[in-house]
């Protein structure tokens, strides 16, 4: 009998070890597996009851458990949940009583961060309306076409837009478009100020007779796509995709307690969702009028940040900026967000200390999504069996040249093997649907990809391109409309910047293919930004680029920027860097061409330039 209590001792131990060798992962699968299926209950029951449950509803919850909690802290402001429910209330009823809105209308918000717009917003919902979030940074036909698109009756702005505003004021007059600044004062003939009435209304709740026909299908919000050509795209959010969205900080383990940094537009998906997800659990909120790297700790620091939310790119900035002795210095214990490299990743790591980063995938318009709830470097999600039965997902093969999905001789689309690249499309279901855009069904139907597994299937089609390795971890490698084809290969951007960004001159680098006169895809070309006091080394490149990448992958041309354009929401811009190519003759920035003969990148001639485009000199 002793035998046997020995043996059974032994595997009792044993198998957690072996458990840890050839599934080092399952406890954590597990653990996300239940927090899925309990927030999948609760949201289910939310959108179920009649009327349903909305964002507004889980705010006024949080208002009568803890009104005087700082819901916001801005600068030297502190607002209460109390404090931003009385706000909205005031702005709800001068939207209604006063500016003469309807429930259903759309009111456009044009403002940069600040906490007036969580309390239009939460005003906006009280009166049934739907709140769209213009992006402050585009101008004239952008902005008109933004405004029409979600048919919005009200621009709520202040006199920091002033040129803007001016500048298509008589055609928003025209089409019927009122604007008012949320200001004391306007400066603009035609634009009242709103902000003193606003003041003098009253602070009590606003009747739920205000908002008697929202549904759980009814329009929220409408977020604007920020991709880097093309005019912006209204994302559809309902009440029951804001409620989907609400789950992010829950399911990376915030809690009531945490102090959350979020130094995100607000005009932006992630931002606005950042701000809702804090209402859920009840937390509060240090929002930054911009995100500034050199401000970026010392507010972690003076307002205790426990989480912060990211955009890969804030992250490079961040570590690009100088060291300090105080790095590790912080309270900062989670970070949620997207776009990490794995070399940023790394370094913000070994520079900041051990942050658990939550890394995901998703798009705004998107039906659903990837975490990596694991902390595995690089991840942008990770699946198992029960999570594919959840989230019904393909990555498929995609033919880059052509810009379309491969398909068998029966019309279907083909998976891509374990450890292929292939396009990630995510099934259309009731539980998963795609809402599409505002008033462009066209954008809305080329979104949707048909007769993918089996014909009469819907899926939403990304437009990215994702790698599934053998453990189930899930890899961004790059957007469509970022990869390139060159000598019969794809290139994707995202590698090839990764790889050149450890060349110690440079500080950022932006890559893309060009057009060719005479030649089929497009040929590599990187803009660069170099490190301060850092001169270009165009053999230290060379020999970098011939180490590291293949030659189709190698940029054959190299410009010098004083900065790199990004998007509001810190993407970088392609589309036009594309269409000014690499003439020395327009362009006046610094041009490098990668000479094999010379093992350098040399400056580039019009007489180089030439023999290119005449075919005379061999690419």
């Amino acid at each position: 009998m002793g035998d046997l209590y020995t043996v059974v001792l032994g595997l009792l131990i044993l198998l957690p070890l072996l458990g840890n060798i050839f599934f080092p992962y399952f406890w954590l699968d597990l653990s996300f597996l239940f927090t899925l299926i309990r927030i999948g209950y609760r949201w289910q029951k939310r959108i179920q009851k009649n009327p349903p449950i909305t964002m507004l509803d889980i705010f006024l919850e949080k208002v009568q458990k803890h009104p005087e909690k700082p819901l916001i802290l801005f600068e030297e402001e502190v607002y209460s949940y109390r404090d931003i429910d009385r706000w909205s209330s005031q702005v709800a009823r001068v939207l209604q009583s006063h500016v003469g809105m309807k429930e259903g209308e759309t009111v456009a918000v044009f403002l940069k961060n600040a906490p007036v717009y969580v309390w239009v917003w939460i005003g906006v919902e009280k009166i049934g309306c739907t709140m769209a979030c213009i992006n402050y940074n585009i101008r004239s036909k952008s902005l008109l076409h933004a405004l029409s698109s979600c048919e919005a009756k009200v621009l709520l702005t202040t006199p920091d837009f002033q040129a803007a505003i001016e500048d298509v004021l008589p055609t928003l007059n025209t089409e019927g478009v009122r604007v008012f600044y949320l200001s004391d004062d306007s400066p603009t003939a035609g634009v009242e100020a709103l902000l003193g009435r606003i003041k003098s209304s009253s602070a009590e709740p606003v009747p739920t007779s205000f908002r008697a026909h929202v549904t759980s299908k009814s329009t929220s919000l409408y977020i604007f796509t920020s991709g880097t050509t093309g005019l912006p795209k209204a994302a559809i959010i309902t009440h029951r995709k804001a409620l989907q969205a609400i789950n992010l900080f829950w399911l990376c383990g915030v809690h009531a307690n945490d102090i959350i940094y979020i130094p995100l537009p607000l005009y932006h998906g992630a931002g606005l969702t950042g701000i809702a997800s804090c209402i859920d659990t009840g937390a509060t909120c240090v929002l930054t009028p911009k995100f500034s790297v050199t401000k970026y700790w010392d507010d972690c620091r003076q307002y205790h940040v426990t989480v912060v939310q990211y955009i890969g790119e804030i992250m490079r900035y961040v570590c690009n900026a100088p060291k300090k002795d105080n790095d590790c210095e912080h309270s900062v214990r989670i970070a949620v967000g997207n776009g990490m490299r794995v070399e940023v990743w790394k370094e913000f790591l070994n520079r900041f200390g051990a942050i658990r980063f939550y890394e995901m995938y998703g798009a705004t318009e998107g039906n659903a999504g990837f975490i990596n709830y694991t902390g595995k470097v690089g991840a942008v999600g990770r699946t198992n069996f029960f999570h594919k039965k959840l989230m019904k997902f393909e990555l498929i093969q995609y033919d880059i040249e052509k810009d379309e999905p491969v398909r068998d001789k029966k019309g279907c689309c083909i998976p891509v093997a374990i450890g292929d690249t292939g396009l990630l499309v995510i099934k259309i279901t009731e539980n998963a649907p795609f809402e599409g855009y505002a008033g462009d069904l066209q954008k809305t139907e080329k979104k949707i990809l048909r007769d993918v597994l089996k014909k009469g299937d819907c899926y939403f089609n990304s437009g990215d391109l994702l790698m599934q390795d053998h453990e189930g971890f899930i890899y961004f490698q790059d957007r469509v409309g970022d990869t390139f084809r060159w000598k019969g290969e794809n290139v994707a951007t995202t590698e090839v910047e990764t790889t050149l960004a450890g060349v110690g001159f440079i500080q950022e680098i932006n890559v893309y293919g060009v057009p060719v006169s005479g030649h089929e895809g497009k040929i590599g070309m990187g803009a660069m930004r170099l490190k301060e006091g850092f001169p270009f080394d165009g053999k230290k490149l060379y020999v970098h680029a011939k180490d590291y990448l293949p030659n189709y992958a190698i940029p054959r041309f190299i410009r010098i920027r004083e900065a790199l354009e990004i998007t509001g929401t810190f993407k970088q811009h392609k589309g036009q860097l594309v269409k000014e190519g690499f003439d020395p003759a327009i362009i006046s920035d610094p041009l490098y061409f990668l000479d094999d003969s010379e093992k350098c990148y040399v400056p580039m001639t019009q007489e180089i330039f030439n023999s290119i485009v005449e075919k005379k000199l061999k690419l």
